[in-house]
């Protein structure tokens, strides 16, 4: 018999709407002898069932795997992981020049505390939640059971996104197999992966449309690609005939990965120079030499406390580059922080227009693609938001 968690009267609705997610002061009781990580079955006041799933320490005291009353055991992650891979395979994003994909965006994939990304014949699997954690191996076994022989590893990088109260001393490494390849194809175009030591899972795959659209915008200019990361988006640009491309990241090791995706693809890499530096003092010193420059900063806030301070860095951001870019130029923005929302994102790209004084219109509105799908009843996992201005 599964723990059994009971709610407060009038705290069910959230879960009649199917949100997956149970506060801490929603409960009414619950076992002493409960550990972190453990499989429940949550209860409304009166004992009817509600869901199924893994309880934690914090805030969101439960995270909902199932709202039927169901064995949770290896055929329901395989179901449920085949299910998510179906979805990529109907939306072409497994195809014979294109092997990197997210299989499992968390709750939008209705798997909570789960994010699974594909590289080549490689799943990364990383684990935000101590129950993920407990069926780590179960998981990894469901992963090659649902992809149909399209994955042959499995590699865990959970180090990082883990409670750190939890203190499970977590170490990554494979759990399946051991790929050594680390070259991956994105949309025909190759890149190193460096899921051991990079960050979140090796590569930024919620970009991978954006990039594109920048590809269709690259020809002939002069583009400047801040915060590089792994080059993804200078990549593109050079694909795009792009005059030339400036990769700028404050990481050396960043560097050196964009410097090997460029020379990856490309025999004559003379259009491309990369940058060691950090981003606002090269955007303050940086000449109007550029007619599309890409601002894709890291994560400015991780939580609602930071929201101020991460409005005001959009802003000064934003600002230096409308200073600078060249009369006609692009600029495509972004923020990844699910802090900040839509509104308050534009209102500080707004700000930052109004200040430079250059006129600017919005030519697209970019947001997360298809394989990190946002559940209708969580809208809590719309993150990545985007702009592509026009400055005249």
């Amino acid at each position: 018999m599964l723990p059994v968690i009971q709610l407060q009267k009038g705290k069910a609705e959230s879960l009649h709407r199917f949100h997956p997610w149970i506060f801490s002061g929603a409960i009414r009781q619950m076992p002493e002898t409960l550990e972190e990580g453990d499989l429940v079955r949550v209860v409304d006041h009166k004992g009817e069932f509600l869901a199924l799933g893994h309880y934690q320490i914090g805030s969101i005291a439960v995270r909902v795997v199932s709202f039927d009353n169901v064995a949770i055991d290896l055929a329901f992650w395989t179901k449920r992981l085949a299910e998510a891979y179906a979805l990529r395979k109907h939306c072409n994003l497994i195809r014979h020049d294109n092997d990197i994909y997210r299989l499992v965006h968390g709750e939008g994939d209705q798997l909570p505390g789960l994010v699974i990304d594909v590289y080549g014949k490689t799943a990364v699997m990383q684990a935000h939640s101590v129950g993920m954690h407990v069926v780590r191996q179960t998981l990894a076994q469901a992963i090659i059971d649902a992809c149909e022989g399209s994955i042959s590893s499995v590699y865990y990088k959970s180090e990082t996104t883990l409670p750190y109260k939890a203190n499970l001393n977590q170490e990554n490494g494979f759990l399946i197999g051991g790929d050594d390849c680390d070259v991956a194809m994105e949309n025909g175009l190759k890149f190193h992966i460096d899921w051991l030591r990079g960050q979140k899972t090796g590569f930024f795959v919620d970009q991978r449309e954006n990039r594109r659209l920048l590809e269709h915008y690259s020809r002939g200019r002069n583009v400047l690609n801040m915060f590089c990361y792994t080059g993804g988006f200078s990549v593109y640009a050079m694909r795009g005939a792009a005059q030339c491309v400036h990769s700028v990241d404050s990481s050396a090791k960043a560097i050196d990965l964009t410097r090997a995706n460029v020379a990856l693809n490309f025999e004559d890499t003379a259009r491309h120079e990369a940058f060691t530096e950090d981003a606002f003092k090269f955007l303050e010193t940086a000449g109007s030499n550029y007619d599309l420059i890409v601002l894709d900063p890291p994560a400015f806030a991780k939580h609602k406390g930071a929201l101020h301070n991460a409005i005001k860095g959009y802003t000064r951001l934003n600002n230096i580059a409308f200073r600078k870019i060249r009369k006609g130029g692009i600029i495509f923005t972004f923020s990844c922080s699910q802090a900040v929302n839509k509104e308050q994102f534009r209102l500080a790209v707004f700000t930052a227009a109004a200040q430079s004084g250059r006129h600017v219109r919005i030519l697209h509105q970019l947001h997360q693609p298809e394989d990190h799908p946002i559940s209708i009843y969580h809208p809590e996992g719309e993150y990545l938001k985007g702009l592509v201005l026009e400055v005249e």
